[in-house]
């Protein structure tokens, strides 16, 4: 028989679109250089120059995302924090997704590079520390401590989908940051630390549920479109069983709004199925030119006098 003769119908998923997306960014913008200029009134320049390279960075990001076909991209900057671009697909492609990540770090350090290496011919010590701007914030991207680039890096390296691994790896990652922020001086690095760590702890309850679908037999690694109605309900009984506040939330809501949510739910235990397209010639070039990035500032130290180097820190 049918299976739904045993299990309701899913509800619809409503996905929405993001509007606006232009004018979202302009805002979070501003907000961004106005709390770095209240907060470090005497550095005009450096903000105006770190929001280049934040722009830069994310336009490689988003336009690559736009090549890739990515649903409601859109780019959103946090105050003294940084900025990030968002997007989804039905169906990710591991090799799209490097270079997707690549697109971000990548070109800003190789303009960062080529600032600094013609800075002395310029005679130019802005064109200097413009140059160690761009590469030091983007090599700092591009190590393998999540959510950074280099976390996602990582993460697309692995062949086969170590959640535990990767969940470590984030625990990892948040404590490093504090630690570092503690090493700085840095309390915004200390506050993003503990929110990585709220983010460790609903990376844990995932693992939990999806751990659960593999005891239920229970496909997960699925887009909410093919999930089956057995599914949806299964899926569905384990996460009410892991969040008891939704639980007694959906017992006096409104149906409607309650399908709805639930749905939203379902589809945040499913895991985005991504295709495994690279060889392993791919992912050895790949690493080369990561590890080739790190030793970019030890290339151009020995390239570049000395002196010259001393007198355009010194003239910062």
């Amino acid at each position: 028989m049918d299976e739904f003769d045993f299990y309701p119908q899913k509800p619809d998923l409503i996905e929405r679109e993001s509007r606006g997306s232009l004018s979202s960014t302009i805002f979070s913008m501003v907000l961004f250089v106005m709390v770095f200029l209240f907060v470090f009134a005497d550095s005009v320049r450096f903000v105006a120059m770190l929001l280049i390279v934040l722009v830069i960075h994310e336009l490689g990001h988003y336009i690559m995302m736009k090549r890739f076909k990515y649903k409601n991209v859109r780019m959103l900057f946090i105050p003294l924090m940084g900025a990030f671009v968002s997007g989804s697909k039905s169906e990710y492609s591991q090799k799209q997704s490097f270079f997707m990540i690549a697109a971000g770090p990548m070109p800003g350090i190789l303009i960062g590079s080529l600032l600094i290496l013609f800075s002395q011919s310029f005679d130019s010590t802005a064109m200097f520390n413009f140059g160690l701007i761009f590469s030091v914030l983007n090599l700092l991207n591009l190590v393998p401590l999540d959510p950074l680039d280099g976390g996602q890096l990582f993460k697309l390296l692995l062949r086969k989908n170590h959640e535990l691994l990767l969940l470590v790896f984030a625990f990892f990652s948040s404590l490093i940051i504090i630690a570092s922020g503690w090493f700085l001086d840095s309390y915004i690095l200390i506050i993003f630390g503990f929110l990585m760590g709220f983010r460790v702890r609903s990376l844990q309850k995932r693992y939990q549920m999806h751990k659960d679908c593999i005891e239920e037999e229970v496909n997960f690694r699925i887009t909410y479109k093919k999930l089956t109605n057995k599914e949806f309900s299964k899926i569905k009984t384990i996460v009410l069983q892991h969040t008891p506040t939704l639980a007694k939330y959906i017992e006096f809501a409104d149906s409607s709004e309650v399908e709805s949510l639930l749905a939203s739910q379902v589809n945040s235990v499913l895991v985005t199925p991504t295709v495994k397209d690279t060889s392993l010639v791919f992912r050895i070039i790949l690493v080369l030119f990561w590890i080739l990035c790190f030793l970019s500032p030890i290339i151009l130290f020995y390239t570049i006098d000395k002196t010259w180097i001393e007198y355009a820190v010194s003239n910062w």
